[in-house]
């Protein structure tokens, strides 16, 4: 007679019970946070109220027809968009300069001095940036644009210059991790191919376009994207620097900054949570559309 087969046994049962907390934690701070928030953004509900009034779509629309949210929008696809380009090309030229060394303590050193900006709080990164970039000649940037007869420069002040500065901050904080991980990129292509193709005759520019480039492409996405969902995502320095009006002129104001300003000055917690969905849906977007350029371009095999 056949034993009939049990669908739990004592083995997946206990490795149900070693997931469970992971499992629960997901559900309770992940999940149900997410599900919460989409049916928030059709309410009207203040952030110190437990229930609101359903409005519908009334609230996608009224973030639509902002034009505060459409300037946040742009000035974080523009500090996204600088960020990301100047990141990925100076950090892939480091990593290059970094591998081309002969001595592998220095390899060690370079790695150090570039990484050790990651590990910087950004509270510390705003101040530092701050003095360097201070207004007048007192800051230490417009006193070396003095030295050649350079008039002081509003880094953080003027409209113009103040998302630019930006970029360049936080191009300080995150060049490090983007180096390393290009450079283990570097170290991971087979140097027979380039002993192979500089017999052959190439050049470095040949080598570095037909060899280096191919095998780093799965690298250069993983840039892109994590890129641009870190850079869709900012707030911590433009709210340091510009405050809750993304000050100066509202240059510094970001899609996540505005959705801060609804939820936590002006007590609309259904438009933030539908300013946020509408943030999330761009970001998934824009991941797709990286993905699936990833997909057609290939890889090396």
């Amino acid at each position: 007679m056949k034993t009939r087969k049990r669908w739990l046994t004592r083995n997946d049962l206990v490795g149900y019970l070693f997931s469970a907390p992971l499992l629960i934690g997901i559900f309770v701070f992940a999940i149900y946070p997410m599900i919460a928030a989409l049916y928030m953004s059709f309410q009207q509900i203040s952030s110190n109220a437990m229930s609101g009034q359903w409005v519908g779509w009334s609230n996608y629309r009224y973030v639509l027809s902002d034009n505060l949210f459409w300037q946040a929008l742009y000035n974080t696809f523009y500090m996204g968009i600088l960020s990301v380009l100047l990141g990925i090309g100076l950090s892939f030229i480091l990593a290059s300069l970094i591998n081309g060394l002969k001595w592998e303590l220095a390899k060690n050193v370079f790695k150090g001095i570039y990484f050790l900006p990651n590990v910087v709080s950004a509270v510390a990164t705003t101040l530092l940036f701050s003095f360097l970039f201070f207004p007048g000649r007192e800051g230490l940037l417009n006193y070396v644009l003095g030295l050649v007869n350079i008039e002081p420069i509003g880094w953080f002040t003027d409209p113009s210059y103040a998302r630019f500065s930006i970029v360049m901050m936080s191009l300080w904080g995150a060049l490090g991790y983007n180096t390393i991980i290009f450079l283990a990129g570097l170290q991971s292509v087979p140097r027979d191919l380039y002993e192979a193709a500089e017999v052959d005759g190439a050049n470095w520019l040949h080598r570095w376009y037909y060899i280096t480039i191919p095998y780093l492409k799965p690298i250069l996405f993983f840039m892109l994207i994590m890129g641009t969902i870190g850079g869709m995502k900012r707030f911590t320095d433009v709210w340091l620097i510009g405050g809750t009006a993304g000050n100066p002129g509202g240059s510094l104001m970001t899609a996540v900054l505005y959705i801060y300003r609804n939820a936590f000055l002006a007590s609309q917690m259904g438009l933030a949570t539908a300013a946020s969905y509408l943030l999330f849906m761009i970001i998934l977007v824009l991941t797709m559309f990286l993905l699936a350029m990833n997909r057609r371009s290939g890889s090396v095999d």
